[in-house]
């Protein structure tokens, strides 16, 4: 199984490592022509949403990417990508990917010094280690996305078809949980 992961900024190889010790094949999406590389599922990994979505568009790579994920491409969003999949940003008219219905709240637990570490629940795994870093949250969804994690009334981890958003970064902590859940998915 081969993932590509998106490497134009941001935490990706934390990403990679994971999925590599998982038993997965990596690839690097930086440029236009890595999308013609066969690949069962993509990263979106946490960073800056802003910054991702202008390079993507820049890099000819926004298009084909969307397009794969409506179709159906397997996706794993953290923090930064569950942004890029929001068809909806509070107090931001600037959107990227829209592919889930939800509207989500950048930086909503603050800046750096509003980073925390807890444990809660993800429905179908347990209780799994979070790590967020001015981190996002969901303030809303439509019916068919299903809340996968609420953090002190606030939804933190969403799926919707194929695709996995979560406001924490998995890829920080030693749990492979939600990795192999992604992976699940891909087969």
């Amino acid at each position: 199984m081969t993932i590509a992961v998106l490497a134009v900024q941001g935490a990706f190889i934390e990403h990679e490592k994971k999925l590599e010790h998982l038993g997965a094949d990596c690839i690097e999406l930086r440029k236009a022509e890595d999308l013609n590389q066969h690949y069962d599922g993509i990263v979106l990994p946490g960073g800056e949403s802003t910054v991702q979505g202008k390079l993507m568009k820049e890099l000819g790579m926004f298009d084909i990417i969307k397009s794969q994920i409506k179709n159906g491409m397997p996706v794993l969003a953290t923090c930064a990508g569950m942004i890029l999949l929001a068809d909806k940003l509070e107090a931001d008219s600037k959107v990227h990917l829209q592919t889930i219905p939800m509207t989500v709240k950048r930086n909503a637990y603050g800046r750096q010094l509003g980073s925390f570490h807890t444990n809660a629940t993800i429905k179908g795994i347990g209780e799994v280690p979070m790590t967020f870093i001015r981190a996002p949250y969901v303030s809303q969804v439509s019916d068919e996305v299903e809340i996968l994690s609420v953090v002190e009334e606030r939804i933190v981890a969403v799926r919707y078809q194929k695709q996995i958003a979560l406001a924490f970064h998995p890829e920080l902590d030693n749990d492979l949980r939600i990795h192999e859940m992604f992976l699940s998915l891909c087969n």
